[in-house]
């Protein structure tokens, strides 16, 4: 191996003309930039959705929608859950908010509903802020209790 054969390894050298070295060069001078304005000065960023002082299409297009601000967010448990944590054997006769942490299924300050999806053949005593209908008769069905805590 020489100093002539020496190559910069692929993909490594992104620039084939230097800008701005000389009218020689054929990029200096302006260096490709243009005369004045915004885009010839250094440190010119333009903002994302910039369309030169035109108003931008997200603000040229409608809102729709609304957000409630006094909505609240429950974390759907479904019956055939409950019944595969039974199955599993990791609750055995009750099911609380703790368990459901421990679990992984919920977070410390969720507010946990039980819906009705799948069925429940364990007694299980379940207890949580809010239940759907077919949730609460099912659990009382397959013998039962369905609480519900009482929010401060």
């Amino acid at each position: 191996m020489k100093l002539n054969n020496l190559k910069p390894a692929a993909g490594s050298v992104k620039n084939k003309f230097r800008k701005g070295r000389g009218q020689a060069s054929g990029n200096g001078g302006t260096a490709g930039r243009g005369h004045k304005g915004a885009k010839s000065r250094s440190g010119y960023s333009r903002n994302v959705g910039f369309e030169g002082g035109q108003m931008p299409l997200q603000r040229r297009v409608p809102k729709f929608g609304f957000n409630n601000i006094n909505r609240i967010e429950y974390n759907g448990i479904n019956l055939d859950v409950i019944q595969l944590l039974v199955d599993n054997k990791k609750i055995s006769d009750s099911l609380t908010k703790e368990d459901l942490v421990k679990h992984g299924l919920a977070h410390k300050n969720d507010l946990i509903k039980i819906l009705g999806r799948g069925e429940l053949k364990a007694k299980v005593n379940v207890t949580a802020d809010k239940f759907t209908k077919t949730a609460q008769e099912a659990i009382e069905k397959a013998g039962g209790k369905a609480e519900t805590i009482q929010s401060k």
